[in-house]
């Protein structure tokens, strides 16, 4: 959802994690479509493909884990919202949102 949104609002931005799904969850599809941004076409990466020396800002979501070979300059201390209602999907989509919002302040 994050590289989504934040690409809708013009950001280059690409998500990855240290242990992707074999797709993007059809809820975060859902909750996303409900903005009018289309993340169908994106598909799950791992950290292993990136190099935190190819961006300025590398955020984690949180969701507790680690990564001891990639840079960190922010912890949103999201929850993961895979396996949790829609409701849950769409509280991380709009904190998502929050967090880009502060960013461009």
């Amino acid at each position: 959802m994050a590289e989504g949104i934040a690409q809708s609002i013009g950001h280059e931005a690409a998500s990855a994690g240290t242990h992707p799904a074999p797709k993007v969850s059809e809820n975060a599809v859902l909750v996303c479509n409900e903005m009018g941004i289309d993340i169908s076409h994106q598909h799950p990466k791992s950290v292993d493909g990136f190099s935190a020396e190819d961006w300025d800002l590398v955020i984690s979501m949180g969701c507790g884990v680690s990564c001891p070979t990639m840079r960190i300059d922010q912890d949103w201390e999201l929850d993961d919202p895979v396996n949790q209602s829609i409701e849950v999907f769409r509280e991380t989509r709009d904190a998502i949102v929050e967090h880009l919002k502060a960013l461009e302040s």
